[in-house]
C-alpha cells in the first residue's frame, strides 16, 4: 500500500489522481483550501470503501507558516511517503501579496514546492521507489526569470508570472536532485497537456473569457491522469526527468542550468530566513 500526498488535490487532475490511487487500495492525503470540494472526494472514498484511507488537510499553501504546519503533520502521521504530487496553483490577474510579504503566485507556485520537497525528503527516502511529481511546464528559456524582480513588484504581468513559476520549478528540481545526489528519490516534471480543470483563480473579465475557452478545448482530467500514471507506474531511472505530454524534455541543457538552480536555491533560503521562516 502506497502513501500519496497531493497538493491541489481537491479538484481537477489532483482529484482524479486521488481517486485513482484510492481505487487501487492506497492511502491518499489531499491538501487544499475548499472543504466543500474535499467533502465530495471523501464521500466518493466512502463509496469505494476507502474512508479510512483518505485525509484532507486544509491549508493555504501560499502561506509559508501553513507549509510548515502541513509538513509537521505529514512527518508525524506519514513517516513514509511514496509519491508527492505538486499541483497547487492559482491564477491572479492582479498582483496580491500574502500577509508574510510574498507575491502570492510566487509563494504558492514556487515557495510551497520548495518547502514541501525539501521538507518531505526524509519521508520520501524511506519509500522503495519514491517520486516527486511537479505538474508544471518544463523547459523554456531562462530569460523568463526576472532575477532582479522575482516577485514582479515593478510591472506585474500574470502570464509572465505563471511562465516564470514554471521555470522556477525546473530550477528547484535541479537543485533538489543535486542536493540529494545519493537519494533514491526520482523527480519528475510533467505537463500533461491542456486539461479541462477548474482553472482556479481571480480573473479579470478578459482573462476569464480566455480561461473559459481553454476549458472548452481541454482534455478531460481522466485523460491527463492516464498520461501521468504511465510515468508514476514506471518511475524514471534517472534522478530528474521532464516531459511535455509524452515528449521528453532535455534536462541536461541550458534551460536546466545548475548554476542558475543554485542561485535560486540560495536566494530562496535568504528570503525564508529574512521572513523568519527557517528552511526545512
Amino acid at each position: 500500500m502506497k502513501t500519496v500526498v497531493i497538493t491541489g488535490g481537491t479538484d481537477g487532475i489532483g482529484r482524479s489522481l486521488a481517486l485513482t490511487y484510492l481505487e487501487r487500495g492506497d492511502k491518499v492525503v489531499i491538501i487544499g483550501q475548499s472543504t466543500g470540494k474535499a467533502r465530495t472526494i471523501i464521500d466518493a472514498a466512502a463509496r469505494l470503501g476507502a474512508a479510512d484511507r483518505i485525509e484532507f488537510l486544509r491549508a493555504d499553501l501560499a502561506s509559508v507558516s501553513e507549509n510548515h504546519r502541513i509538513l509537521e503533520r505529514l512527518r508525524t502521521a506519514y513517516p513514509v511517503i511514496d509519491i508527492l504530487v505538486l499541483g497547487a496553483r492559482f491564477y491572479r490577474s492582479a498582483r496580491s501579496v500574502t500577509p508574510e510579504g510574498f507575491e502570492a503566485s510566487f509563494a504558492l507556485f514556487y515557495l510551497s514546492r520548495h518547502l514541501l520537497t525539501y521538507g518531505s525528503a526524509g519521508s520520501l527516502e524511506r519509500a522503495e521507489t519514491p517520486v516527486i511529481l511537479d505538474l508544471s511546464g518544463p523547459g523554456g528559456d531562462l530569460s523568463r526569470i526576472r532575477w532582479d524582480d522575482l516577485q514582479f513588484a515593478k510591472a506585474y504581468d500574470p502570464d509572465a508570472v505563471m511562465h516564470q513559476c514554471g521555470k522556477l520549478s525546473d530550477l528547484l528540481a535541479v537543485a533538489f536532485t543535486e542536493d540529494h545526489s545519493h537519494s533514491n528519490i526520482r523527480y519528475l516534471l510533467l505537463h500533461p497537456g491542456l486539461t479541462a480543470t477548474a482553472f482556479t483563480g481571480d480573473y479579470s473579465a478578459t482573462d476569464r473569457a480566455l480561461v473559459d475557452d481553454m476549458r472548452r478545448r481541454g482534455q478531460p482530467a481522466e485523460a491527463a491522469v492516464a498520461r501521468i500514471m504511465r510515468h508514476l507506474d514506471n518511475p524514471p531511472e534517472v534522478p530528474l526527468s521532464a516531459y511535455m505530454q509524452d515528449n521528453a524534455v532535455d534536462t541536461e541543457g541550458v534551460a536546466f542550468d545548475p548554476e542558475a538552480a543554485r542561485r535560486l536555491r540560495d536566494h530562496t533560503r535568504e528570503l525564508l530566513a529574512t521572513a523568519g521562516q527557517a528552511n526545512d
